[in-house]
């Protein structure tokens, strides 16, 4: 294969490499570096021996995050604090999909799925997002894992009733997010504790990821009180100086804040019945560097 067809045949499918390794890894970085490998690899390959370059890539990158799954979520066992995926920017611009396929993919990178998928083990993990986020049968999976087809279809049962047992029933709609998003911040912003607790469910929870190095809660808020008071009082205590931008994070809008032009943290919220049922602040600033052209 001639050295320009094999990096265009790569480049074709990269986008799809990066879809498997972040959902199986939550980290932006973590699946670049994986796609980047399996970049190495597919150069260094006997191409004439790969009848299909896809499931060539989809099996190296797959096998690929499978290992460094393993070795992330040993680190996270000494993470400070709750952990949070890594923001995703998912704006479509004028390539969106249709809503079917924009629903699917949506569900497979929201925060609350990707914090619910970090319950399972590796192999399940890499089954159920073969299997649900981009449609893989049982038999082409056991092809990439080198399992038999009964032990995957085993895999995928468990991580199913896991993934249900703990799947969030939010509404993923990006317009009313942003408008409770925008009304929450004018709340916060004119210390109207009584405006907040309109927005928030009673049983709301606050998740901070700051990773230790920067300041955020280090264990999960619950109750509207105690979350509207916490907001209320990192509004009060917040730089004059911060610029607020909107933009479209893991399927949903978020909003972001920026010291100095600097992201200094994300914030997202979760919806159901018309109130805010979750919000995630990230602070880590690992997390944000790549924000900062946004």
């Amino acid at each position: 294969m001639h050295t320009d067809s094999v990096t265009d045949v790569f480049e074709e499918h990269r986008p799809m490499l990066h879809g498997v390794a972040y959902r199986m890894l939550g980290r932006v970085a973590d699946a670049e570096d994986v796609v980047q490998e399996a970049w190495l690899r597919w150069s260094a390959a006997d191409h004439e021996g790969v009848r299909t370059p896809r499931a060539y890539l989809v099996r190296v990158t797959t096998r690929l995050a499978i290992d460094r799954l393993r070795q992330a979520q040993a680190r996270r066992e000494s993470y400070v604090g709750p952990w949070l995926p890594e923001p995703l920017v998912t704006d479509f611009g004028g390539q969106a999909p249709d809503s079917a396929e924009r629903a699917v993919f949506t569900e497979s990178v929201t925060l609350a799925m990707l914090v619910v998928m970090e319950s399972l083990s590796p192999l399940e993990r890499a089954v159920f997002v073969l299997r649900e986020a981009f449609g893989y049968g049982y038999e082409e999976i056991a092809g990439i894992l080198d399992r038999g087809e009964a032990a995957v279809r085993q895999l995928a049962s468990r991580a199913r009733r896991h993934v249900e047992e703990g799947k969030p029933r939010f509404e993923v709609d990006p317009a009313r997010q942003r408008d409770l998003t925008e009304r929450f911040l004018a709340a916060a912003a004119g210390d109207d504790l009584d405006g907040l607790l309109s927005l928030l469910a009673d049983d709301v929870r606050l998740v901070g990821d700051s990773g230790g190095k920067a300041k955020a809660p280090l264990r999960v808020i619950e109750s509207a009180d105690k979350v509207g008071r916490f907001l209320l009082a990192i509004a009060g205590t917040a730089a004059e100086n911060l610029e607020f931008r909107f933009l479209e994070l893991n399927g949903g809008m978020a909003l972001m804040a920026l010291y100095g032009g600097v992201p200094d943290a994300v914030f997202q919220v979760d919806i159901v019945d018309g109130r805010i049922q979750t919000v995630y602040i990230i602070r880590n600033p690992d997390k944000l560097e790549f924000l900062a052209d946004r």
